[in-house]
Parts: C-alpha cells; structure tokens; sequence
C-alpha cells in the first residue's frame, strides 16, 4: 500500500497539460512508470489483452468522436425534432407553465419570498429597485434559512405547513411589516422544488412530494395556495400565495429582471432541466390543460418546463459504458440525456470505464479494488477534484480537457435556441396583421441580438472549465449556423429560487411585465 500510495503521488506530481481526462484519472491510482516495471503473477502487464494506450486511445474516441466534424449539429437537429414533437403531444415534457409575463425591469418594491427545497426552507424579504440601478437592481434585504431536519420531514399534513408558517412569521418580524395596511394581504412568491399540478399562477394541486416528505399526507390533490395561506391565517399571519415556480423559471426570471434579452434558465446540478420562453401558438392546445379563455387572451408567450433530461432517447451517442449504466438502471429511458450530463451520473461513467481499464490492461494488477466495486461510489465531486489541479505540486487548479458533456449541453440549449426562432417566425407570419403590437412583440423576440441563457448548479457553476467549454461549443454551433441570428450566452444566476419568487410575484402585482 506504501509503494502504491506513492505511485499515485508520483502521477499526481507529473501529470502535464494537455493530456484526456480518463489518462489523468488512471493514472491517479497509478503511474506510467510503475506500471512499466509492475509484473502480475509473472506476467509484464503489457502482454494483457489491451495496453493501457490502446485502450486510452479508443476512449477519446468513443467520448469524443460524436462531437467531431458536422455530429454534434447532426444531434442538436435530431433533437430539435423532438422538441418539436414534444410541444404537441405527450403530459410529461414541455410543459407551458402558468407564468406568461416576463419583467420589465420597471417592478420595484419589497416583495416576500419562499424556497422549499429538499433539506431546507428558506424565506426572505427581496427589494427590486429596476434595471435603471446598474448593480444594485436587486437584492435580498433579509433571508433566514431553515433546516429540514429528518424529524420535520415526518411531519403529516398541516403539521408541516403550520411549521412553515411559523418560520414565515419568524422572518415577518414587526420592524419589517410596519406600514402595511393590516387589512391587506402579504403578497408571497413562492419556489417549490416538488411535483405540482399548476391551476393558476398562485395555486396549484398538491402531488407527492418524495424525498421522505410526509408533509402531503391526507392532502394530496388540494391546493398548495389555500394550504398554506390557511396555515398562515392559523399564524396569524395574512399572506396571499400570488406566483408558484419551479427551479428553472425562477432562473430564468431572475436574470431576465437585469438582463432584458433572457429567454432560458439552466439548471445543472445532480439533474438538470432547462426553462425557456416560447410563443403559446407553437404548441397544441391540449398541452394547456383547462385554463380560462382569460389567460389564453392576455398570453402570447409562456414560460416553458422542457424536462430536458427527459430526451435523446434513441439519439444520443451512447457507448459501452453508457449502455452499462442504463442497463442497470431501474427507469433507463426516463431521462436519456439525463444519464449524459448531470452530475448524479458523470461519475458512474468513469466508474465503468475504469473497471473496464483494470481489468482489460492489467492496471493495479488486473484487481478492481473493492471501493471501486460499488455503483455510483466515483462521484462527480471527485472527478472534479482530480480535473481542477494538474500543476507538479498541486496547488493551482487548472482544466485538463473538455469532457463530452459540456457539448452535449450546449447542443440541447442550441437546438432550443432554434426552435425558439422557428416558432416566434411562425407566429409572426400567423398573426393578422391587423394586430400591429403583437406582430412588433414577435419580431422584437425574433430579433435578439443575443439571449441569454440563465445558469445555476453545482456542475455548471464548480465544475472546472464546465461553463467555458459549453459558451465554446454554443458559439461553434452558432457561428455554423446559415443565418445570422444573433448570439448566445451564457450568465451566472446567483440566488435564482428566491429572486425568480420574488419577481414572479411583481410581475403579476404591478401588471408592468412584457409579453
């Protein structure tokens, strides 16, 4: 174990750059140099049925091939078809959601916000003071954050929601609630991180939570935004639930407060899903549910769910390994692309590709260990430790090579990216010319110069050169494109659950949003 440990210090220290990712990864558990003196029963490593070249070079291009050349716009074509069929069929992916505004940047005023996520519950006081403070549009005045624990988890019912609200009560101290007219409700945005059956902007019907919760017990079915308004009531607390969003709308209304031109918000973290904004005409009627007629009147755009991981089945590059990880996956077609970029499964990956390695080159001497046995026991977080330093002494963090994922990414955002521009042509072209506002809100959309694509998660966010690598390929599939349609890029959305709530919320408060 001494000699072993000390070969992996000595990869570690001579790692260059420029080499492939699974090459550094290997050759953290073991050197070149060891491997060249290392005999297993005997017999040199090298008369194994693979050397650890030969494999090395058949992974890059198993990884890497499907990126070359014209195959990564071959499946970003591919998978706007999908989109597209998506729109007008099937209940569980894009998905119009009730928010159909996006800010002016002109809401201004303090707004009460909620985050409800799996471990934590998180309410704060956010002030919007407009696109015409350059730096200081928004921020949050005060925010108090509430751990989850295992034994709240277990709390039936209302126990849960008048838990809640109890905490909301906690941060609506008497400071921050004077000169309110007490006879006015408390206008609340609230992120809700779980299943909901949306019916309005500001209700929707409770669906089972998971993740432990038993908070929807003997509720299921009933509104959200009457459970907790009542549990608040109880409090004596008088709020109004006015806007319910889920992680990626939050994203993308957060930054579309500041930055005019925002139309999707990104999510990448363990999962991923992508919201963007889309005209109502390019999706078949019954992809709405029952919405009043009143709704379809004063929208002509919606802020979309796509369930991106939800994609890519029969399209994506799989190879030996991917097919391995679907193989022993319980659900292996309910998210394909899934499986390909979130942080839940990068490590499984290279988990069975190493093992592959062991075994077929004689790498550690043909022995898997045991901790490398166990599914999903390389984690995403170790891949990123092991790319984020390459230096002889390990003590500046640079990136290695670009992994596939980045650009499988980038080619789901740009395929949406085309689909939006399809559609807003298509609907310019539908609608009579007799409404003049509408047909300049098209071609306003239309011609963007360049969109923005709102991003937060653990991946995008930490994952060394992960965001520079998809802004690369975005632009490499733009700049491919025939047509000049302007750019895509990529911005950080810090906070996004909670602003997205609170500018949800002013957007339907002060009626000021654009189409």
């Amino acid at each position: 174990m001494t000699i072993l440990r000390r070969a992996m210090l000595s990869a570690l220290k001579t790692l260059v750059r420029g080499r492939s990712f699974l090459e550094a990864l290997l050759a953290f558990w073991i050197s070149p140099a060891v491997l060249k003196e290392h005999h297993v029963n005997g017999e040199p490593l090298q008369s194994r049925s693979r050397t650890i070249e030969d494999f090395l070079k058949e992974a890059e291009a198993l990884l890497m091939g499907p990126l070359e050349g014209d195959r990564l716009n071959d499946f970003s074509s591919q998978l706007k078809l999908q989109f597209r069929e998506r729109m007008q069929s099937r209940a569980e992916c894009m998905l119009p959601s009730y928010n159909h505004l996006l800010p002016s940047g002109k809401e201004t005023g303090q707004y009460l916000a909620l985050d409800v996520g799996g471990s934590t519950l998180r309410v704060a006081l956010v002030e919007l003071r407009g696109r015409e403070m350059p730096g200081r549009e928004c921020s949050i005045v005060r925010i108090d954050t509430f751990k989850i624990t295992p034994e709240l988890k277990l709390l039936e019912g209302m126990a849960f929601f008048d838990w809640m609200a109890a905490r909301i009560k906690d941060v609506l101290s008497e400071g921050d609630t004077q000169g309110r007219d007490p006879q006015s409700p408390i206008l609340m945005g609230l992120a809700w991180s779980f299943p909901v059956e949306q019916t309005s902007l500001g209700s929707g019907l409770l669906l089972g939570m998971g993740k432990g919760f038993l908070a929807t017990d003997g509720l299921l079915g009933q509104d959200l935004g009457a459970i907790l308004e009542n549990a608040c009531k109880n409090a004596g607390l008088n709020v109004q639930l006015g806007a319910i969003v889920n992680d990626g709308s939050a994203t993308l209304l957060s930054q579309a407060y500041v930055h005019s031109s925002t139309r999707f918000g990104l999510i990448l973290g363990t999962g991923t899903n992508i919201a963007v904004h889309l005209p109502v005409s390019a999706f078949g009627r019954g992809k709405f549910g029952k919405r009043p007629d009143a709704w379809f009147d004063s929208a002509s755009h919606v802020i979309v769910n796509t369930e991106l991981g939800m994609f890519g089945k029969g399209i994506l590059p799989m190879t030996r390994w991917d097919k391995l990880l679907s193989a022993a996956h319980p659900r292996p077609d309910f998210q394909p692309l899934e499986h390909f970029v979130a942080g839940f499964y990068l490590g499984e990956i290279c988990r069975f590709a190493l093992i592959e390695a062991i075994e077929e080159t004689g790498l550690l001497g043909g022995v898997v260990p045991p901790s490398l046995e166990k599914p999903y026991s390389l984690d995403t977080a170790t891949l990123s430790k092991i790319e984020a330093d390459q230096t002889p002494t390990f003590d500046t963090a640079s990136p290695i090579s670009p992994p596939r994922t980045p650009a499988l990414l980038a080619a789901s955002v740009f395929s949406l990216w085309e689909v939006r521009h399809e559609t807003e042509a298509e609907y310019i072209n539908a609608t009579t010319q007799q409404n003049t506002t509408l047909v300049a809100e098209a071609a306003a959309e239309h011609a963007l110069e360049r969109t923005m694509v709102a991003f937060n998660g653990s991946v995008i966010e930490h994952y060394p050169a992960y965001q520079s690598y998809c802004q690369r390929y975005l632009d490499r599939l733009v700049d491919g494109q025939n047509t000049h349609r302007g750019a895509i890029e990529l911005v950080p959305a810090l906070e996004s659950s909670i602003l997205g709530a609170a500018v949800a919320l002013a957007c339907t408060d002060g009626e000021q949003g654009v189409q």
